[in-house]
């Protein structure tokens, strides 16, 4: 029998509706699943078929129509948005497709950007070991335009994991990169999962990608419809293609990428030396 990690986030009964009446499209439809700590966790699944919306919704970046979702114990669903701002700050980490790295600060500064916005301290001995587990320590006074596109993700990783998060959320980390660079990233995601104990959840299209997670889920429609453990890019590949078929012979159905083309995204905004998330349904 297999001893599994305790969870680091899960949901139930999630729902996620955009629009309403015979407009809706039901994003998530009533999906329960849990990411264990310690795992390296890819979401896999179409265009439209949820995997953003339940990362955002899992980040607590948007919120849920129904259902709930449990992080550290506490229910996301019953915070308020002052509550959300202060757990993303210091309990969540993101990493971007396109970095996100302040041009005019070296790659150090860029690491310590969010403890210098919340005014806390760095622990010296987690930033060497980050450093020198990114194969970073000959770049921390380069500023971007000086690092490859790869050296870039690995100083947004660096600075994802700064505040020691209880998850990191990766949103197609290696959608700007070649090949080269792509694998180079992937495998600092997975050695900070084995060898620093990190938790990630990995939004991606890219089935290469995937496979170098120790779990991937598929999507389509909203809900879970493979869940595969040690996944391989053949396999994932396939699944996906699968889905790719059977959506295209449901027909022209408008998408939750289509709908969402057309309504106001979560941004991030700075104000009083704080970096935020902001959903504009609920912004003042």
């Amino acid at each position: 029998m297999t001893n599994k990690n305790p969870a680091a986030i899960e949901t139930i009964d999630l729902i996620k509706d955009y629009g309403r009446g015979e407009n809706a499209v039901h994003a998530l439809r009533g999906v329960n699943v849990s990411f264990e700590q310690g795992r390296f966790t890819a979401i896999m699944g179409p265009s439209g078929s949820g995997k953003s919306t339940l990362m955002h919704t899992l980040a607590g970046l948007d919120s849920a129509s129904g259902g709930r979702i449990i992080f550290d114990g506490a229910d996301l669903s019953a915070m308020n948005d002052n509550q959300l701002t202060l757990l993303r700050r210091h309990h969540i980490g993101f990493i971007f497709q396109s970095f996100n790295l302040l041009p005019m600060f070296s790659a150090e500064q860029n690491i310590l950007m969010p403890l210098t916005l919340a005014g806390e301290k760095s622990d010296h001995a987690w930033f060497q070991l980050l450093v020198r587990t990114l194969g970073l320590e000959s770049r921390l006074s380069h500023r971007p335009n000086e690092l490859s596109g790869g050296q870039q993700q690995r100083v947004a990783i660096a600075r994802a994991l700064i505040t020691k998060p209880s998850v990191v959320f990766a949103d197609e980390p290696t959608g700007n990169l070649d090949s080269v660079s792509s694998a180079e990233v992937l495998s600092f995601l997975k050695q900070s999962v084995k060898e620093l104990g990190q938790t990630i959840i990995m939004v991606t299209h890219d089935a290469v990608a995937a496979s170098y997670a120790d779990r991937a889920i598929v999507f389509a429609d909203g809900r879970i419809v493979a869940d595969e453990v040690n996944p391989t890019a053949e396999r994932m590949s396939g699944l996906l293609m699968e889905e790719r078929e059977r959506a295209t012979r449901a027909g022209a159905a408008p998408s939750i990428t289509q709908l969402m083309a057309d309504s106001p995204q979560p941004t991030i905004a700075a104000a009083d030396g704080n970096v935020s998330f902001v959903n504009p349904g609920q912004a003042q």
